[in-house]
């Protein structure tokens, strides 16, 4: 049996771009989409802070260095430019996988710049 696992998160990114005209996607700093470890194509999961929407696409590259989180297509009605957005992807992973598997965290501050990295989430206090 498998189990589907947070695999990456980029935490708080904010939009730089919102590109109807385009032939769909999201675009990711290349850095970005390593530390995270997502891959050019791979699925994401897109949340966005600012009015609730959620969407699927797939992750294409940007220049690295550049900061650039363009959200593409029919997706830029649903993220626009400046808004905070939550990017996650997903796994299928094993019993076995999951004895080690740690996400990676990604977080970012103003300018999409990382301010700091995790392999696990904060527990929640109430």
């Amino acid at each position: 049996m498998y189990t589907i696992m947070l695999k990456a998160k980029l935490h708080m990114a904010r939009v730089t771009h919102a590109v109807l005209n385009y032939e769909g996607s999201c675009a990711i700093d290349g850095e970005l989409l390593d530390m995270a470890g997502i891959r050019e194509n791979e699925q994401i999961q897109i949340y966005n802070v600012e009015n609730g929407q959620r969407f699927t696409t797939y992750a294409i590259r940007a220049e690295e260095g550049s900061k650039v989180i363009s959200v593409n297509g029919a997706a830029a009605h649903l993220a626009s430019e400046g808004q905070r957005v939550i990017i996650c992807s997903y796994a299928h992973y094993s019993d076995a996988e999951l004895e080690s598997h740690q996400p990676a965290l990604v977080y970012l501050q103003e300018g999409n710049h990382v301010s700091h990295t995790s392999h696990a989430i904060p527990v929640q206090m109430a």
